[in-house]
């Protein structure tokens, strides 16, 4: 019994004889826990473990049972105290002893985070993020923060009644989840934290504060000051971004897609892209914020997302065009990648489906009533459209001339032209409005693509692949389509920029007030004009006499024979432009065409700007004296054969052109006379020009579509004589001409007299062109006779006929079928 007694006196007694650790941690509690941490002890503390580092697990293992015990007795004085030193543990040792402590730390840390209590939420994660902060010497081969990157994120959406306290647990979510990405991203051990599964929580996380802060500020709120909120605190949205940007400037090569794609499943699941605000800014983020040779991988990511939504409503669509212009037009200054041309072809197939939406749209509204419906439709398929235009045109507009140039001929390749092999798109399923829709915008986005672009060399920027379907475009019974045609020339060709110096068609009294920019024409331009100068003049000159012509048709083939002029024309070329001047005089006088009088009128003040242009850029006197005395006389007879006058509102048209009134047209003989000298093969000029006639009328198919019966019949009427001829009255008259055959050997005479004229003095590229559209004619005539003729056999599944643009599959019964005689039995 006295045994018993002594050793309970004992173990009564002896207090002090308990391990020093444990003394010295009971030691930093005060009586009250209002007095705060003991310092003199701490110091202790922190002495002993430095001294002892083989025991640092066991006092952190110690202060987390306090720790634990005081939590569920809500002592939280003694919580924060236990916090505090904790803190000053971790940042006075840093040995390999560390690990076990750590893992002491984190485990009261995350107890804390588990706790109700917002302000023990946010004593925890201050703990954490100075831990974070510490860079440790050898990684850590076991440790994971999967609880913690789902607590911080749950923090981030916290939903407390009151508003201070929701923002003082949010901004401790969003600095936990920071100080995660900073102890993780640089550790290759820790590469988990790139996966999936919590991507799906960190990115989300984030984006919500950033988008809560916008919807306040729409919501007509006072935002507070980016860094600065209430009561000192950081404002979360700001934050949130911060800690967005600094994850995806870590974010390396092959983690970037597990980083874009929960941007884009928030911004679905929230309904961001309608309207897209702040989808815009976060991919803008993003942008700025990744390596720039990742760039692509972005761009990739939103591609793809485009796909996946490709039957979503209009707006949407629209909203994800926008951004990725906005992706596009960042990547675009930096590397963008192999990924260029698959941008395009994949923004052409959207086009193409918007306006098949569009036609099918307005197909159901023509056979239903809801009319307004409809319209608003069309018209939300129209932003579609328009943002894809502007994304392809921004994009390429901004890439480097090597890259812009293969874009300008893939863009070119899709665009739809007639019976040409590269009819990419479906004509005959969208037909002739949904493909005039495509023509119409590819070429605008051509427009801008082609906007400042500078090549040495035509032959370079105008290769036949692009400048042969360009042209077939510009011989289209369309006035939009062959402007667009023009600007995409002048933003070719005008290498100096003098457009805007020569806007508007009209008789410029000093062309040396414009000073105008130019160099020597290169060997190269020679030779490019000689290759190609009769295809340009050719689609000039049947661009000229377009009924449907308007008066900036007028001003753009102005723009193209001043900057043809500036650009590309030595002395050959400059006799070639004046013949062609010539040329569209005659065929506005003839009138063999029975073009309208505006369009007559129009020609003629068209020759007339021109020349009285050229006069003055070649600097002959005795040629600007003789187009000026021209201009001098219409000026007080004819008024209207001016630019000034015929194309202002309203102004009076003749009722005929007088062929005899000589002094109010431009001469050849006097303006041969003028060049008459060296330097100027001037005898051309007595070589009226013809325009090469080539198949490019069948590519552009500048009528509509015609079936193979109107074909036939059209070659039958052409083959047969007019019933008016053979019926033709047999009078004295008839008698005379058919034996008075003087006037015909005379015009026989003078034909052979011009054609061996034209084969002595005219250049051989002329000749060749002649010859081979010759050819060209014989080619097409005898493939519309094959075509006639040789037929597939009938077959009683059908066959296949092209009518109106449109397939129809006619059948055929099998007793209506003719076989040879040795399969009948």
């Amino acid at each position: 019994m006295d045994s018993e007694n002594n050793e309970s006196g004992v173990c009564g007694c002896c207090g002090p004889l308990r391990p020093r650790y444990k003394r010295l941690v009971d030691n930093i509690f005060p009586e009250d826990p209002k007095d705060g941490l003991s310092k003199s002890d701490m110091e202790k503390l922190t002495f002993y473990a430095v001294s002892a580092p083989e025991k640092l697990d066991r006092i952190g293992a110690y202060l987390a049972e306090r720790l634990s015990r005081d939590v569920v007795r809500h002592r939280y004085g003694n919580v924060v105290i236990a916090m505090e030193a904790l803190d000053q543990l971790l940042m006075a040792c840093h040995s390999q002893s560390i690990k076990p402590f750590v893992e002491s730390f984190l485990h009261m840390v995350a107890k804390l985070l588990e706790s109700r209590e917002p302000d023990l939420q946010v004593l925890g994660t201050n703990s954490f993020v100075k831990f974070a902060n510490i860079e440790e010497d050898t990684p850590s081969y076991h440790r994971r923060y999967d609880f913690f990157v789902s607590q911080f994120s749950a923090m981030c959406h916290s939903t407390h009644e009151d508003p201070e306290t929701r923002t003082r647990i949010r901004v401790a979510g969003i600095k936990g989840l920071q100080g995660v990405v900073r102890k993780t991203v640089n550790d290759e051990l820790q590469a988990i934290i790139w996966e999936p599964q919590h991507m799906d929580k960190l990115i989300p996380s984030m984006l919500f504060n950033m988008q809560d802060s916008d919807d306040l500020d729409r919501a007509g709120h006072p935002s507070t000051p980016s860094g600065a909120g209430q009561d000192g605190e950081e404002n979360p949205a700001a934050l949130a971004e911060s800690c967005f940007r600094e994850l995806l400037g870590r974010a390396a090569y092959g983690n970037m897609n597990n980083a874009v794609r929960p941007v884009l499943v928030h911004l679905d699941n929230h309904h961001l892209w309608d309207p897209n605000e702040f989808a815009v800014s976060c991919f803008r983020i993003i942008m700025y914020s990744i390596q720039a040779q990742h760039s692509h991988h972005v761009i990739q990511q939103v591609l793809n997302h485009l796909d996946t939504h490709n039957k979503n409503t209009p707006r949407v669509r629209a909203g994800i065009v926008q951004v990725l212009l906005e992706t596009v037009a960042i990547a675009a200054k930096g590397s963008v990648g192999p990924t260029v041309l698959e941008v395009f072809n994949t923004l052409l197939k959207h086009l193409r489906m918007s306006v098949d939406f569009e036609l099918g749209e307005s197909s159901r509204r023509n056979s239903s009533t809801s009319v307004s419906s409809g319209r608003g439709k069309e018209s939300e398929e129209r932003i579609v459209q328009n943002a894809i235009i502007q994304t392809i045109g921004f994009f390429g507009g901004n890439l480097p001339d090597y890259q812009r140039a293969e874009v300008m001929m893939f863009v070119m390749g899709k665009v739809p032209v007639y019976g040409t092999p590269c009819h990419t798109l479906d004509t005959v399923k969208i037909g002739h409005q949904g493909t005039k829709r495509i023509q119409t915008m590819l070429l605008s986005s051509l427009i801008m693509v082609t906007s400042g672009f500078k090549s040495k060399s035509m032959a370079a920027a105008l290769p036949p692949p692009f400048l042969d379907p360009l042209f077939s475009i510009s011989l289209m019974e369309d006035s939009e389509l062959r402007q667009l045609v023009l600007e995409i020339l002048h933003n070719i060709i005008d290498r100096h920029d003098n457009r805007a110096k020569l806007r508007g068609i009209r008789i410029i009294p000093n062309v040396a007030a414009l000073k105008i920019k130019r160099e020597k024409i290169s060997k190269q331009d020679v030779a490019f004009m000689k290759k190609h100068g009769q295809q340009l003049y050719r689609h000039i000159y049947l661009g000229c006499k377009e009924e449907d012509n308007v008066h900036k048709n007028f001003e753009l083939l102005f723009t193209t024979l001043a900057i043809l002029t500036i650009e590309l024309a030595n002395e050959e070329v400059v006799i070639d432009l004046i013949r062609l001047s010539i040329a569209l005089q005659d065929m506005a006088l003839t009138n063999e065409e029975n073009m309208p009088m505006f369009i007559r009128c129009g020609i003629m003040a068209l020759v007339a700007a021109y020349l009285n242009f050229l006069s003055q850029m070649i600097a002959n006197p005795p040629f600007c004296q003789h187009v000026s005395k021209v201009i001098e006389l219409r000026n007080m007879d004819a008024p209207y054969l001016l630019p000034e006058h015929i194309f202002r509102d309203k102004c009076p048209l003749p009722e005929s052109l007088n062929k005899e009134d000589r002094p109010l047209y431009f001469q050849t003989a006097d303006m041969a006379e003028c060049l008459a000298g060296p330097g100027y093969n001037a005898e051309r000029l007595s070589i009226p020009y013809v325009p090469q006639v080539t198949d490019e009328d069948r590519l552009t198919r500048r009528k509509s579509f015609v079936d193979t019966i109107s074909l036939q019949v059209d070659i039958m009427s052409n083959s047969l004589p007019d019933k008016s001829q053979l019926a033709e009255e047999i009078t004295f008259e008839t008698l005379k001409k058919a034996i008075d055959t003087t006037g015909l050997e005379e015009q026989e005479r003078e034909k052979r007299r011009q054609v061996m004229e034209k084969f002595q003095k005219a250049p051989f590229e002329e000749i060749a062109a002649h010859c081979e559209s010759k050819a060209n004619m014989l080619h097409d005539r005898l493939a519309q006779i094959f075509e006639l003729t040789i037929r597939p056999p009938p077959s009683p599944s059908g066959v296949v006929s092209i009518s109106s643009g449109h397939t129809q599959h006619q059948s055929v019964p099998v007793y209506e079928m003719k076989f040879p005689d040795l399969c009948v039995y």
